[in-house]
């Protein structure tokens, strides 16, 4: 468990357990259907809700690689951190700009280099530029078809760490 001071306010990030599964679906679906409309076309979005479906959190919770960032007892962020890679950030859209997302990035960031140099994620358009202003650089590009002849575009990005 990570403590951080945030605001004034004890926040802290935690290895998502079973009964959390609840906190890491809502964060994961209602970040993706408040902001991603924004940035992509209606089969992208509903490509993203697919890819992170209940069997895919469920099982990244019992691998126990799922962490939840609290904020005054409420469940406002989530990361997955797969070995050297950073998957499903996300934090709710009422606590974004606050800083949690930027305690959770620097959290995975800290696990993956406890083991790798390397830090790799694919970076949706919402958060592309964050990640860019923390160092990543684009190395690939990737463009999927989805349904209604809708295109989800997104980089894959890299951070090499010391």
């Amino acid at each position: 468990m990570a403590l951080i001071y945030q605001g004034g306010t004890l926040m802290k990030i935690i290895t998502a357990e079973k009964k959390d599964f609840k906190n890491v679906k809502n964060i994961t679906t209602t970040t993706i259907e408040s902001i991603y409309p924004h940035y992509y076309p209606c089969g992208a979005v509903e490509f993203f809700l697919n890819h992170h479906n209940d069997s895919n959190i469920q099982s990244d919770i019992e691998s126990g690689i799922v962490y939840l960032c609290i904020d005054d007892n409420n469940a406002v962020g989530t990361v997955t951190v797969r070995e050297n890679e950073i998957c499903r950030l996300f934090v709710l859209p009422e606590y974004q700009g606050k800083g949690f997302g930027r305690e959770l990035i620097l959290f995975a960031e800290k696990k993956i280099s406890e083991t790798f140099s390397t830090i790799i994620l694919d970076a949706s358009l919402p958060a592309k530029s964050i990640y860019l202003k923390r160092g990543y650089v684009p190395v690939e590009y990737h463009s999927i078809k989805t349904d209604n002849g809708d295109y989800l575009c997104y980089d894959l990005m890299e951070k090499r760490i010391n």
